[in-house]
């Protein structure tokens, strides 16, 4: 059986993206449009998740404000 390709999707300029790992080969993007929402999201995935990592903001080429500590510092 064929495995499904990853990633289906592109990012979005301007959006900010947190990563949940959920076991092996396995990972959820998931996607905010504000600052505040994606901040209070990741905070509260990560007290239920082990392993969420912070993306930061998608300028089209990279992520920006990517360490999670000065974007929660900047809010």
């Amino acid at each position: 059986m064929a495995r499904r390709s990853t990633k289906k999707f592109e990012f979005g300029k301007g959006i900010y993206y947190f990563e949940i790992n959920k076991g092996y080969q396995s990972s959820i993007t998931i996607k905010r449009t504000t600052k505040e929402k994606a901040l209070e999201a990741y905070r509260s995935y990560s007290k239920n998740q082990q392993k969420v990592m912070w993306l930061g903001k998608w300028d089209g080429k990279k992520f920006i404000e990517s360490n999670y500590e000065e974007a929660l510092a900047g809010e």
